[in-house]
């Protein structure tokens, strides 16, 4: 959503109509002309000259005037809609209408009384008093409401027709359908699928409007591409280290070898319940698919190779539990514009801005799980998996373009280090050359799916209460993550 530069407008209200008519009309018949052809749009204009807010001039620009306005009146045009309503949403102005017994777009579910003044055409010249009585916050907020409902639902052909099928779909599956909640709060009835849910609680983005807070526990799925070799190898210290997390609910293996499963004895003993469970396709995709047996509300993705201690996972999931809706974790990534190439780029080098949040080490709600599965078209999973790549991008892509907003970055180690699997097993792919020009095409066509690029550029980054101050370690709650 457009961010709303200034509350305070140049301009109470606007409103277009034929005014060249009227302008260039010397003897007056303009306006007798203009009261045949709608006695409505006449006395919208003797309303408007009534609030001494603009000079009728030949030079006025129509864009701007509706940008600079904080009401935009909508009389009835030839019918009873008209093409002033679309205007205004897209200026973020708000659409005063004045057309009695008009159906709004898709009012069974938007509510329309929070983006718009609806009035009465036979009461029009209440207009004046009406428009001045309403309070700075309410206009913020409907004008707010109005760009909302503009970037969801009417921005472009393709959202119209979407929200028309949905909307259809939720009359047939009455049952399984979404409420007004859904619909008329970010991110939006089409980014919270039913199927999922119908339950406002269940999705990250209501916490804070319904007063929810998150599950106190998290479950770890940990992706394994590589046989077992020993005790001492990585996967298994990170068992061990994420066990000891006294927010951990479970540890789930997800199997994505191509090796046998190994049996119980063969993984390490642990506090919490450890379930190893085969990916549904072995592909890279399946590691986001969302798995039964995933009950907690914060899900923390990792790496077979990720290095992490139990101080690290700690902090991190305290930093989501206040981000429910965002990816939160340690490996950060950027994107950038090559315009020698007129292309998105991607890249690694460490600085203090950043725009993806890698999955190798990272929270997020559940719900994305599903989102991924069931909202990203099968020709992406499919590229996904048959590169073996991006996934992590395609994740970041798809929250960033439901939150607007960017991942969380965390306090970590000096160097995040994606590790070579060691013990006779094949090299990472972080070190195949291919890897990374694989992840400039994936940049590419994600933004061409979405149509825009979503991901938001950030130089935050949340380190724990007196990190690296010279006071006394014992001071310290996150201690051991100064000693890494």
């Amino acid at each position: 959503m457009e961010e709303i530069k200034s509350l305070k407008k140049s301009l109470l209200a606007t409103f277009d109509c034929s005014l060249k008519l009227i302008c260039e009309d010397t003897g007056g018949n303009g306006f007798r002309k203009l009261v045949k052809i709608s006695p409505l749009i006449f006395c919208c204009l003797i309303v408007l000259f009534s609030l001494s807010q603009i000079e009728l001039d030949h030079s006025f620009d129509y864009q701007e005037l509706l940008h600079n306005s904080s009401f935009c009146l909508v009389p009835r045009g030839r019918r009873l809609g008209s093409f002033r309503f679309l205007e205004a949403l897209q200026a973020a102005c708000i659409p005063f209408i004045l057309s009695n017994g008009w159906e709004l777009p898709f009012s069974e579910v938007i509510d329309w009384r929070k983006a718009a003044i609806i009035g009465d055409e036979r009461l029009l010249l209440q207009v004046p008093s009406i428009t001045r009585s309403v309070g700075r916050d309410r206009i913020l907020a409907l004008r707010q409401q109005t760009q909302f409902l503009w970037d969801a639902y009417f921005s472009s052909v393709a959202k119209i027709v979407l929200t028309t099928l949905e909307i259809i779909q939720d009359r047939v599956d009455s049952h399984v359908s979404r409420n007004r909640l859904l619909w008329n709060s970010l991110p939006s009835g089409l980014y919270a699928l039913p199927q999922y849910s119908i339950d406002p609680a269940q999705f990250p983005f209501y916490y804070g409007i319904l007063g929810k807070s998150p599950s106190q526990q998290f479950t770890a799925v940990i992706h394994s591409v590589t046989p077992l070799q020993s005790q001492i190898s990585p996967v298994m210290k990170l068992i061990i280290a994420v066990a000891k997390s006294k927010f951990c609910a479970q540890i789930v293996v997800l199997w994505n070898c191509d090796k046998p499963l190994p049996p119980r004895n063969k993984w390490p003993s642990t506090s919490v319940p450890l379930t190893v469970v085969e990916g549904q396709t072995k592909m890279m995709s399946s590691r986001f698919f969302p798995y039964d047996v995933i009950l907690t509300d914060a899900v923390l993705s990792l790496d077979e190779d990720s290095v992490l201690s139990t101080n690290e996972v700690d902090f991190a999931f305290i930093v989501w539990q206040s981000f429910p809706d965002r990816i939160v974790g340690y490996p950060a990534r950027s994107h950038y514009w090559d315009s020698s190439r007129s292309r998105w780029g991607y890249t690694s080098k460490w600085t203090n801005d950043y725009s993806m949040v890698l999955t190798g080490a990272a929270f997020y709600h559940r719900y994305y799980h599903y989102l991924f599965t069931h909202y990203v078209p099968t020709s992406l999973l499919t590229m996904v998996d048959h590169m073996a790549n991006c996934e992590d991008i395609l994740m970041n892509f798809l929250v960033s373009a439901v939150t607007k907003q960017p991942p969380i970055k965390v306090t970590q180690k000096k160097q995040y280090k994606e590790t070579m699997m060691t013990q006779g097993s094949k090299a990472s792919r972080w070190a195949d050359p291919d890897h990374f020009a694989q992840r400039q095409t994936c940049m590419n066509t994600f933004s061409h799916w979405l149509g825009f690029m979503p991901l938001v550029h950030s130089q935050m980054r949340l380190d724990p209460v007196l990190f690296r101050d010279q006071v006394s370690i014992l001071r310290k709650k996150y201690r051991d993550i100064e000693r890494l």
